[in-house]
């Protein structure tokens, strides 16, 4: 037998060989087959999956307040009540509010931030303002910027829909006051001193007014 034959030969058996390999590892498609399972099955894993991960914390409120907190809960129902409502975003707008409330307060110029503060709140600024007057007093202050700031408490009444937020401020600023002769009587001129503030701030959710009022002040 010649050498093409025999390689022919060769081939052919390494084929059939391999066919019936195949066949014994794969199985055959005879008779009925059972339909694909479904794939609902799939999108129901899927679907608790996303379940899990968009009930999980949500980190816009955890960042700031304990998970499970009161201050938790009430942050959460404000964030029902208006649901683009953002914990971050309210405290960077509070960062901005403190600067120009504390400045506008130190400086007497209170018609600016009336619109910002509660009517409590207003008279007792304006009373200090009105005595630094009287007594001829007059501040000088700059603002050197938020050294820290903290959501301390956070509550929400779910009859009238108000919600406040407590902020903790360490603010730095350089502040004299002088007398109507112009000298200094308190402070030193570029010194940075440290003023901590606890204020809460409150809002209606839910009104057409997107402005929250500084409803208390403390240390």
């Amino acid at each position: 037998m010649n050498s093409p034959i025999l390689q022919l030969l060769v081939l052919a058996g390494i084929a059939v060989f391999l066919i019936l390999r195949l066949k014994s590892v794969l199985g055959t498609r005879d008779g009925f087959e059972a339909p694909p399972a479904p794939r609902e099955t799939t999108a129901t894993n899927d679907r608790r999956s996303f379940e899990v991960i968009e009930g999980g914390p949500d980190h816009d409120i955890t960042d700031h307040v304990a998970e499970g907190s009161q201050a938790a809960d009430a942050l959460t129902k404000m964030k029902k009540a208006e649901p683009n409502f953002s914990v971050s975003q309210f405290l960077q707008g509070a960062r901005g509010a403190y600067e120009m409330i504390l400045m506008g307060f130190e400086r007497g110029d209170m018609a600016q931030i009336k619109p910002f503060l509660s009517n409590d709140v207003y008279e007792a600024f304006a009373g200090v303002v009105e005595e630094r007057e009287r007594n001829g007093l007059k501040i000088e202050a700059d603002f050197v910027g938020v050294r820290e700031l903290t959501l301390v408490d956070a509550m929400f009444d779910d009859a009238t829909k108000a919600g406040e937020i407590s902020v903790r401020f360490v603010g730095e600023l350089t502040s004299v006051v002088r007398d109507s002769a112009g000298e200094i009587v308190e402070g030193e001129e570029g010194k940075i001193k440290r003023q901590k503030d606890t204020w809460t701030f409150e809002r209606v959710f839910g009104s057409d007014d997107p402005n929250w009022q500084l409803v208390a002040t403390g240390e």
